[in-house]
């Protein structure tokens, strides 16, 4: 959320960042309700203040035995107590709209940010390990192929036991993601972070804190009955990122400087609707609803955040470095980042099983596998997350920041598809090894059942 009296102030900045945004908000409705609010407020003062001089004067005059006049002052109390009421009303109502409207406008991005209209205005600052490929097989077999051929990536039965978007993992496929995920955390606690371990349930406090409410309800699972209503008694969505869990552990606190920076990461499952745009990605699972992902959350004073952002993102790197895959940084553009983003770095693998438009010339895609963001003051505002510099001076707003490091499964298409062999069979990245018992290659596994057996086989 953004500071009232800054958008009072810089009507036009706020136009131009919105504009650059290409955000839908009305943002002159907005000034116009909290310019009605501030009137309201400012018209309750006055008839506060003139009923308190009455009211001063009604002993007074009883005193002096003006008694018509006592009445009379007593009366114009009686009615401007009346006044009082109706215009706190209203007040009251246009502040509840005013919250709700705020709560729709977009963070204002950085001066640096690149202005741009969407994605492809992104501006890439930099590869690594792109130029000196490791030696791959003549053809690329998919992820999607791949795993179904090793018997390790099971989408037909996620289908069937939960429904489209979800999958199972079965025997190097799980232990190759839970190697990835403690890899990951082994990783981020070497450099300072503290392990965290949320709830996978938020409420929709959290949500609105950190800027999922209200603009992606839509985006994300709500639980509810068994009618698919929400009920009265629960007011909790399935964890979209562990952003939203962990940023809100310290809502309506007051943190000392001392404290900062605060480095939290965080293992959880998390869950969104977006899987597959316009039916795009229906194969594989690069968009899925129900993925993996370590969580990185910085809480910092305001003055570091933005060299902690650029910190942040090599901490992220570095695990993909570790992995040897290869990848870009891209700068997003004013009309791609997200809500509550003031700048942010995204980091994508390449993983070189399918050829797309958008995709190098080499061949292969770049999937996203983490966003580096600072949202300076946005999220603080919201969830009330606040600091005291010195023990004697005022609470202020620090600054929080986040990234992926790394979201799954996208890491492990990479790994697939990017450390396949000739044979079929996928190299183990070494740094993995010691999470998977020394195993060194992915071989695959016998499949099970009727459905394994050719059709001349079947009854």
């Amino acid at each position: 959320m953004l500071d009232r009296t800054y958008l009072r102030e810089n009507p036009d900045a706020v136009r131009e960042a919105l504009e650059n945004r290409g955000a839908d908000v009305d943002f002159d409705e907005i000034l116009d309700i909290d310019e009605r609010w501030r009137e309201l407020k400012a018209r309750g003062d006055e008839l506060r203040h003139e009923r308190n001089e009455i009211s001063s004067q009604i002993g007074e005059l009883k005193q002096e035995g003006k008694d018509d006049e006592a009445q009379e002052a007593i009366e114009r109390s009686q009615s401007l107590k009346a006044d009082i009421e109706d215009v706190e009303a209203e007040a009251s109502d246009l502040e509840d709209e005013l919250e709700e409207r705020l709560l729709e406008v977009p963070q204002i991005p950085d001066e640096s940010v690149p202005v741009g209209a969407d994605e492809t205005d992104n501006v890439e600052r930099r590869r690594w390990g792109f130029d000196d490929r490791r030696d791959l097989p003549d053809e690329i077999v998919p992820h999607y192929d791949l795993g179904e051929e090793l018997d390790i990536i099971d989408e037909a039965r996620g289908a069937k036991t939960t429904g489209s978007g979800f999958y199972f993992l079965k025997g190097d496929g799980a232990r190759l993601e839970h190697a990835l995920i403690q890899f990951m955390l082994d990783v981020h606690r070497e450099q300072g972070y503290v392990d965290i371990f949320p709830p996978v349930p938020v409420n929709s406090r959290s949500m609105r804190g950190t800027g999922q409410l209200p603009k992606f309800a839509d985006d994300a699972y709500r639980l509810g009955n068994d009618n698919g209503d929400e009920r009265d008694d629960d007011d909790l969505w399935l964890c979209p990122t562990a952003e939203v869990s962990v940023t809100n552990m310290y809502a309506d606190e007051i943190l000392l400087d001392d404290d900062l920076p605060l480095k939290h990461q965080a293992y959880s499952p998390n869950f969104r609707r977006e899987a597959g745009e316009h039916g795009t990605e229906t194969r594989g699972i690069v968009r899925v609803h129900q993925f993996n992902k370590v969580e990185l959350v910085n809480f910092v004073d305001p003055e570091t955040s933005d060299e902690r952002l650029e910190d942040l993102l090599g901490e992220a790197e570095e695990v993909l470095r570790k992995l040897e895959l290869p990848y870009r940084i891209l700068e997003l553009c004013t009309g791609d980042l997200t809500f509550a983003s003031a700048k942010t770095y995204d980091i994508e693998v390449w993983a070189p099983g399918d050829d797309m438009d958008d995709g190098p010339a080499e061949g292969g895609r770049w999937l996203e596998v983490s966003s580096a963001s600072n949202f300076e003051e946005f999220q603080a505002r919201r969830a009330g997350l606040r600091y005291r510099p010195e023990r004697h001076e005022s609470a202020e707003y620090l600054h929080t920041l986040n990234a992926s490091g790394l979201a799954l499964p996208r890491v492990m298409v990479a790994v697939l598809e990017y450390h396949q062999n000739e044979d079929g069979t996928v190299t183990i990245p070494e740094a993995l090894r010691p999470y998977m018992g020394g195993q060194e290659v992915i071989e695959g596994h016998e499949k099970v059942g009727e459905a394994a057996l050719g059709a001349g086989e079947r009854e």
